[in-house]
């Protein structure tokens, strides 16, 4: 493995910074390490391994492998984290200017030299006061940090609104962007309740079959758009992209639904037409085959290609 860059995991749900691990080549995914972050020393977990990029730079290297030791150092400061949380709730109502805070967790690094309360906030709020009576009461590095409600959804975790384990507590490493439109493209209902997950943002599902959507209505119709169908000409009143089909009303006979190959885009083909029917714009009314038609086009040129062809063969 001298060759691999490592990917390493923090969390159980996280996402992954990449180390060089040359001078320890018999390390294997699943193995824990000691490495150094920008918050400090940290054990994190080996999920795989990747060739080094180029463009990347410089990557930090593994400190060494966590021990026996270090493992039961983590179980046992993780152990003291609720009591830690406990004593930051008691420290903010005696300080009564955190009404509109939420203290959400303690997390001890694996040594306990390094304590991180997380909090939310609907705004910016100052607890600058409530650090410096943490600092007194612990002897690890205080750090107090606010995340937003996608964060506190992965946090709590829970069910979905779909019934399953929220995405963002199982398998999410990185939130993507969600917008309104991707609801739209895919004809989500666009009531709250449909599309706002249980952190109040946009659903993160809303982004998994976005892409799949918008390529498959490049090739439909849009609604409102004349077609030919097999059973006459009628309006677009539905599409439906994943099954490359769309719902026309047809006077007279109602809803049908066709497949994309069964339609006929009228307003293409009607002004198809009428520019072929025009004369040509480089010679007029006079004498030219530019505004023929092209099946006339065609025909002259399988005649001259045969004229050619009966040539070559009298030679």
């Amino acid at each position: 493995m001298t060759d691999k860059i490592a990917g390493v995991r923090f969390t159980k749900v996280g996402k992954l910074y990449h180390f060089d691990c040359h001078e320890f080549p018999d390390l294997k995914a699943g193995d824990f390490v000691i490495v150094e972050t920008a918050r400090g020393r940290s054990m994190g977990q080996i999920m795989g391994f990747i060739e080094p990029d180029p463009q990347y730079g410089e990557y930090k290297t593994i400190l060494r492998p966590a021990t026996a030791r270090d493992m039961v150092l983590r179980q046992q400061w993780e152990a003291k984290q609720p009591e830690a949380l406990a004593i930051c709730l008691e420290k903010a109502a005696e300080i009564g200017q955190y009404d509109g805070v939420k203290f959400l967790a303690a997390q001890y690094n694996y040594d306990g030299t390094r304590l991180t309360f997380l909090y939310t906030a609907e705004q910016q709020v100052s607890v600058s006061r409530l650090w410096h009576e943490l600092k007194r009461v612990f002897d690890a590095q205080v750090e107090m940090r606010q995340i937003g409600p996608r964060d506190v959804a992965k946090l709590l975790g829970g069910y979905g609104a779909c019934g399953e384990l929220r995405c963002c507590s199982t398998f999410l490493t990185d939130f993507s962007p969600i917008s309104i439109k991707m609801a739209k493209v895919q004809g989500v209902s666009l009531n709250p309740s449909e599309i706002t997950g249980m952190c109040g943002r946009l659903r993160c599902c809303l982004v998994y079959e976005y892409e799949q959507y918008v390529e498959a209505r490049k090739q439909l119709p849009k609604k409102n758009k004349r077609v030919g169908t097999p059973l006459g000409v009628g309006k677009v009143i539905d599409v439906h992209p994943l099954q490359d089909s769309v719902t026309v009303y047809i006077e007279d006979e109602g809803r049908h639904t066709f497949q994309r190959e069964d339609l006929i885009p009228l307003d293409e083909y009607e002004a198809l037409q009428k520019k072929a029917k025009q004369p040509c714009t480089k010679h007029g009314d006079g004498e030219c085959d530019c505004g023929k038609q092209p099946g006339e086009r065609y025909a002259d040129r399988m005649n001259t290609e045969s004229v050619d062809k009966d040539d070559g063969a009298d030679q």
